[in-house]
């Protein structure tokens, strides 16, 4: 989603207290926070897409999937974020209320102010997470989905996905086709904002 970085600066433990009785959430990197604003039509649809399809797939296991309201902690890096959907199969996990300290496949999906930002420093950080096998890039405007996938060497192996091909989870045996991921997606909408919104931007 896009962020609109504000001027406080908190602890990670006020920030955790604070955020409790928002009604915007806000994301947290070192003493900073980011607030959330609202996200286009196609982004919400594909991220309820793909967290409908977790669901069932992981039912009756020891996975849990969650969609844009739980954070994800990334203590190394001091930071807390809330993925746009995340897989975690860590049991410790069930007893933390607020934020998950072990997700093994996280998904963000773009938009056009979030787009550097989830590929680079965001990326970099949730990298850091030792649980973490995959990291899911989809762009809403169309088909086009990359998994960065751990290796055995800890080097992050990047699969790209495109029309008409077969999407997989590897981390945990999920597969469909790209498109039923966009299912319900109007192209020629999301890419008409999608320009609109570039060309709005003030030029230097």
């Amino acid at each position: 989603m896009p962020e609109s970085k504000t001027s406080q600066i908190l602890t990670p433990e006020a920030y955790l207290e604070w955020e409790k009785d928002n009604e915007i959430k806000h994301e947290y990197a070192d003493g900073e926070i980011f607030a959330m604003v609202g996200a286009k039509d196609a982004h919400v649809t594909v991220s309820l897409n793909l967290a409908s399809l977790l669901r069932d797939h992981v039912r009756g296991g020891p996975c849990r999937v969650y969609m844009a309201d739980m954070k994800v902690s990334v203590d190394s890096a001091n930071a807390y974020f809330y993925p746009d959907v995340f897989v975690t199969c860590e049991p410790k996990d069930s007893k933390s209320e607020y934020f998950k300290r072990h997700p093994t496949v996280i998904t963000e999906v773009l938009s056009n102010s979030t787009s550097a930002f989830d590929r680079g420093k965001k990326f970099a950080m949730y990298r850091q997470l030792p649980s973490l096998q995959e990291y899911i890039i989809i762009d809403p405007n169309t088909l086009s989905v990359d998994c960065f996938r751990r290796d055995s060497t800890d080097h992050w192996v990047l699969y790209p996905f495109g029309e008409n091909e077969i999407v997989e989870f590897n981390s945990i045996n999920f597969t469909t086709p790209i498109e039923t991921l966009y299912e319900d997606v109007s192209f020629s909408q999301s890419e008409a904002e999608n320009t609109a919104g570039k060309d709005s931007r003030p030029t230097d």
